[in-house]
């Protein structure tokens, strides 16, 4: 287990380290470690998996996509209205744009975006597949593209939300964890690769936050969401 006792330092650049637009913000990075929590889910887990001990909740496919489909995405995406990402007044250097839903930071409500592209239906339904879930219940896409350095900082994705499935398009990243563990931090972190993806369901999506620091190459991913059972909207 990993621990700090020092405060963390304010990012002089604040929309350098905000979340995105279905999550909650947490002050700025530490660097990434190992967790010592063994992963106790239903899912059994892969050994690459349990020699990383990853949080509970948390799965990982390296190869939901092949080549194809990924360059197919990516001139989709390309093809978007992306926007910067803002972030109570200040923007970053994500570019972004919603489908199903949107929550708009400014007014702090979620509001309703237009529908699923139908190119994005057939990843949709393998993310689906992935997290064991029904396709038409991840009702929310985020379709974010990072520029080089551009990283996302501490948080977790709003309460509102459920299950979080995120895929990775073009190049990889670093996916970090960490959780409040006395006066310090229990830790994890796993490298991302491209066409590959992840769910956080359980302790992984409600205990954890998560961050990705500065990427080192362009890099686009597709957030699905789907809502909980008990969130009005």
């Amino acid at each position: 287990m990993c621990r700090t006792t020092h405060l963390e330092p304010r990012s002089p650049r604040p929309h350098l380290v905000h979340a995105d637009e279905g999550s909650l913000l947490f002050p700025s990075a530490f660097p990434p470690a190992y967790s010592e929590r063994k992963n106790a889910m239903t899912y059994q887990p892969s050994l690459f998996e349990s020699q990383l001990n990853l949080p509970e909740g948390f799965r990982y496919e390296p190869k939901l996509l092949d080549e194809a489909e990924e360059r197919a995405l990516v001139a989709e995406i390309q093809r978007l209205p992306l926007k910067e990402f803002e972030f109570h007044g200040f923007s970053g250097k994500r570019r972004v744009v919603s489908f199903g839903w949107k929550y708009d930071f400014n007014q702090a409500k979620l509001r309703e975006a237009a529908a699923v592209p139908e190119f994005f239906r057939p990843v949709r339904e393998k993310a689906a597949r992935f997290a064991g879930l029904d396709a038409h219940a991840l009702e929310h896409l985020l379709v974010t593209e990072y520029e080089p350095g551009a990283p996302i900082g501490w948080h977790k994705d709003r309460a509102i939300f459920a299950d979080v499935i995120g895929i990775s398009l073009l190049s990889p990243c670093t996916f970090r964890f960490r959780r409040k563990s006395g006066a310090g931090w229990e830790r994890a972190s796993l490298r991302l690769a491209p066409r590959s993806a992840y769910l956080l369901h359980g302790p992984a999506r409600t205990d954890w936050e998560h961050s990705i620091p500065g990427v080192e190459r362009l890099r686009y991913s597709l957030t699905f969401r789907n809502f909980r059972a008990e969130s009005q909207r």
